[in-house]
């Protein structure tokens, strides 16, 4: 689990590889990742968008951005939670992704808070610095 909090909203991420859906003979490994936002502030937060900045294991980088996740523009007031799940392509057996996410609080001020980076290795694979 990885873990960043930014004027006290907290984001953790959880990788996992979906082996059934990679085909490393075709140089394709697929990874979800489930992210968890959990507003511990006092205000009134809506998430408007996101950003990723995804390292492959060759360096080859990728950004990719939008708006809202899956689909959605969450709500969140204080003490509530939002969850989703996601994955993402590479043709390398391993990677990172990190990224932020714009919100916008009660007041209509707009600030970014950050998703943590985290590591896309394979199971059971010996770990490389990305």
């Amino acid at each position: 689990m990885y873990s960043a909090t930014t004027r006290d909203i907290e984001v953790r991420v959880r990788p996992f590889y979906i082996e059934d859906r990679s085909d490393p003979s075709e140089n394709r490994y697929v990874w979800g990742y489930q992210v968890t936002i959990n507003n511990q502030s006092e205000e009134f937060v809506q998430l408007l968008s996101r950003y990723w900045h995804i390292t492959d294991g060759t360096g080859r980088v990728e950004e990719v951005s939008g708006a809202g996740v899956v689909g959605d523009q969450p709500e969140l007031n204080p003490g509530d939670s939002y969850q989703y799940t996601s994955g993402c392509p590479l043709s390398t057996p391993s990677g990172i992704m990190v990224g932020r996410y714009t919100m916008r609080n009660a007041k209509g001020d707009t600030f970014d808070i950050a998703i943590p980076a985290f590591s896309l290795d394979l199971p059971g694979v010996k770990r490389t610095v990305n």
